[in-house]
Formats: C-alpha cells, structure tokens, sequence
C-alpha cells in the first residue's frame, strides 16, 4: 500500500501533469483547429512515457516489446496528425495572405488619404542623441515601409538605435525584406533585430556589427585545452574507482580503465557532434568546448559559446537540443545493450539499489532484467555503466537554466521571459536538494555552476517574433520530460514493491 508521502509525491505528479496539458491547451486553443491539432502531437508524443512511468508508480511494468509497441502507435498517430496539421496549415496560410493583402491595400489607401506626420523642430535633447551618424541614420529610415514596418518612432539604444511601429506582415518575410535592404544600403556595417517591446509590441532595434560575439581568445583556447587534459584524467579516474582502484595512486593501470573512460569519451564527442552539426546547418560559429571535468562521473559535460548571431529560435532550438539528442540516443543505447548483454559472471558486481537512483535507468533495467533485480547484488555489462553516466551527463546539461542546452530550448520554445522564471526556479530545486541532500555535492556543484557561469540567457535572436514551430516545441518538451525522468530517482518503497533491490 502507499504511504502517506508516496500518495502526496503521487497526487503532486498528477496535478503538474494536468497543469501542462491544461496549459498547453489553453495557449492552442486560440489558433483553433491547427493550435488543437499541435496540442494533440504534443500529447501523442509524451503519452507512451506517461503510460509506462504510470504503470510503474502502480507497481505494473511491460516488457521491451511492449515498450516499442507503444512507441510505434504514438509515433503512427503522431505522423497521422502531422499530414493534418500540414493540410489545415495550407489553407490556413492562403487564407491569411488574401487577409494581408487586403489589410495592405487598406493602409496604403488610408496613408496616401492622410497628410504625412508632422515632426516637432528644435534641437534635440543630448539624452535623445541617436549615436549612429546622420547619414547612416537616414539610410536606416529609408529600409521601412507601409508594406513591411511602419516606423513611427527613433530612440536611442546602447550604440544604435529602436525603431517603434507598427508589423505589417509575418514577422519572418518582414525581417528578411528589412535585413535585405539594410544590407543593401550599408553593407555589414549594422545588424538588425525584430523583438517584443516590454510592452509586447514589436520593435526593430539596429546596432553596428562591432558589437557582433568574437572568437574565443587565444587565452580561451588554453583553458579550453587545459580542461579538455583535465577531463581525460578525470574520466579515467571515474572508470578506475568503478573497477575498484584508483588510477591517481597507480597510473600504470591506465589500461584497465582506457576502455570505459573511451566509452565516456565517444558519448560527449556524439555530445558536442550534435551541437556542432546543426551550427554548420545553420552558418552559425560555435566556440570550443570548455568541459567540466568530475571527480564522480569523470565529466559533466561542457560549456559551449555562440560566435555569431543566432538568426532565429528554430536555429537557436535547433543547435541546442541537437547535442544531448544524439548523446542521449547514444547513451540510451548503451544502457539497453548493457542490459541484454548481462549475465552472471559480467564485469560489474553492483547494488541493484543502484538502480533505484533514477525513475528511467530502474524502469528500464526491471524490464528487460525482469526478477533478477529481487537480488541484493546483481551483475551486469559495462555498457550499462557507460550509458547510465552518458544518461546523468546529457539530463545535467538539459536543467532549464541560462545557457545550458535545457535553458536554451526553452528561451527558443517559450521566450525569454519564461526562461528567466525556469532559471530562476531550477536553481531554487538545486539550492533545497542541497540542503535535504548534503552527502551528494552535485546539485551544490551545478548551482554554483549556473549562478556564476551560466545564468544569464542568450543574447536574443535576430528574428525574435517567429516562433519555432509545434514539432520542435514537442521534442523540447519530450527531451525536459525524459531528463527529469533520468535526474528523479525511485523512492525505496517503490522500488522494492517494484522488485528493485531486496
């Protein structure tokens, strides 16, 4: 039976669940049938795990094939909405262009009606001094328009200036016009950005090309070398203790660890591969990767920087999610083929309470380990190792916090303001887990990582106003939903109702 905690855990776990899909339902519901149409991929894509992690909480697991059977239905009817999602979305966007063009015909027939604004003379204030020169200036104002952005208002900002008016038209084909004939008239002199105002109003901010990022300094790449050494002795020191010796105290057995800690290795390059694939993609340049090597796990995977502007949140999206994707594909199928491959006599002799230590890694191994996990010690391949720490590695860097991979999808996904709130909150959960939890320094560790390091969010992009579409804000969700189900462990009660541990 449940105790009373478990049943409060139980009830919490459902009313957040609810919450979202209320939520996300809510924030559908005003694009009417396509917004409902996404909401349902969303759903389809989540509810195989919700299932499976539900009927673990009941004490009822499925086996592997089961598992994939779920995953094959969602993934049929997740195609199936998709080919409707698309039609509705081809007679949605005809619709709206007729709409346009009738709203642009509308104002350009308002505005030749109308005498021009009349602008007040005198000399400006010095607080009001636009820092871009006069003639740089009038060039800017000329790349607006009726049919694209109607500027109505210039105000100074850091080095450039912030155009307010009025959007005519999909933010995307606007700030492609706008950029086009900035480029045009001024070369790469300026960048320009379309953003959301405090107020929710679009603006168009122009700032010169010197203020771009820049490339990792020559000191920067030093460090970046000197933590890469750090993590390879770091990783090999981690596969030592696993095999019960410590590599500092004899180095000569380096051997005996280079497999494993290469295992480690192969799943931060997939890591960094990922986030690197998708930056070509996209003609964006990345920096080099600054590991953070662990005394516990050998690496705690890395800090990597953007040296170009980022065009928009799909891009943004994109590059973020790409790395712990393939990680995390890797290291899951690490974990599975350790589990099919172990026997008694593997090389590991470990604590079947190690499984309780993540929701994921336990589910997983009683279903294809079934009631060999009722033993008090259990033996098992060293791919299950290796894929449980590529596991941990890739949840850690999907936290939602600042510049880390999670806190950039959901600045992609949600904007920037909800990803001020999510990093506000993820080091709250980090600050109690380390004081309820002072014998593990992993969350203190990652705290003061994001406090210091990693809080502040990444510098808006060039497109702001265009959102990422219903597919990558599914896949975001699916990769949150899948690192707390990693990072969350089992409670002992549960576990052994489960048959996990004696």
């Amino acid at each position: 039976m449940f105790n009373q905690s478990e049943t409060v855990a139980t009830l919490a776990i459902v009313l957040v669940a609810l919450g979202f899909l209320i939520w996300g339902y809510n924030r559908s519901r005003p694009y009417g049938k396509l917004g409902i149409l996404a909401w349902l991929q969303s759903v389809v894509l989540i509810t195989p795990w919700l299932l499976f992690f539900g009927l673990v909480a009941l004490g009822i697991y499925i086996n592997l094939i089961g598992v994939i059977l779920l995953l094959v239905i969602s993934s049929g009817i997740y195609i199936y909405l998709g080919n409707r999602l698309r039609s509705e979305g081809q007679e949605a966007i005809l619709r709206e262009r007729a709409a346009q063009r009738l709203a642009q015909q509308e104002a350009a027939e308002k505005a030749e009606q109308s005498p021009p604004p009349r602008l007040e003379t005198g000399a400006p204030r010095t607080s009001d001094l636009i820092p871009i020169p006069d003639e740089d200036l009038q060039k800017i104002k000329g790349i607006f328009g009726i049919d694209s952005f109607f500027a109505t208002e210039t105000i100074s900002y850091q080095e450039g200036a912030i155009f307010k008016g009025n959007l005519r038209g999909e933010p995307e084909k606007v700030y492609e016009k706008l950029s086009d004939h900035l480029t045009q008239a001024l070369g790469e002199k300026y960048r320009l950005f379309l953003v959301d105002s405090p107020e929710g109003k679009p603006v168009v901010i122009i700032l010169p090309s010197a203020n771009d990022p820049r490339p990792a300094t020559l000191a920067q790449k030093n460090l970046a070398l000197v933590l890469l050494i750090a993590t390879i002795a770091t990783s090999l020191e981690a596969a030592a203790l696993l095999l019960g010796f410590d590599w500092f105290s004899d180095l000569g057995r380096y051997s005996e660890a280079l497999p494993i800690s290469a295992g480690l290795w192969f799943i931060l390059a997939a890591h960094e591969g990922g986030h690197w694939l998708f930056a070509r993609r996209h003609n964006l340049r990345l920096s080099f990767p600054f590991l953070l090597p662990s005394w516990q796990i050998g690496c705690f995977g890395s800090i990597t920087r953007f040296e170009s502007l980022v065009p928009h949140r799909s891009a943004l999206f994109d590059v973020a999610i790409a790395g712990p994707a393939l990680g995390g594909i890797v290291s899951f199928l690490m974990l599975i083929t350790g589990l099919l491959l172990s026997h008694p006599g593997s090389l590991f002799k470990i604590p079947t309470e190690f499984f309780q230590g993540s929701v994921l890694v336990g589910t997983l191994a009683k279903v294809v380990l079934g009631s060999a996990l009722e033993a008090s010690i259990i033996d098992v391949h060293p791919l299950t190792m290796i894929g449980w720490l590529g596991l941990v590695i890739t949840a850690l860097n999907l936290m939602p916090a600042g510049q880390l991979d999670g806190g950039r999808v959901i600045q992609a996904i949600y904007g920037r303001k909800t990803a001020r709130r999510t990093t506000i909150a993820t080091l709250i959960v980090l600050g109690l887990v380390a004081i309820f939890s002072p014998g593990n320094p992993i969350p203190l560790y990652w705290g003061i990582l994001i406090l210091f390091l990693q809080r502040d969010l990444e510098r808006p992009t060039l497109n702001e106003l265009t959102e990422p579409d219903d597919t990558r804000a599914a896949l975001g969700l699916l990769a949150l939903f899948l690192m707390l189900a990693t990072l969350v462990p089992l409670s002992p009660s549960l576990a052994i109702r489960l048959g996990i541990g004696a």
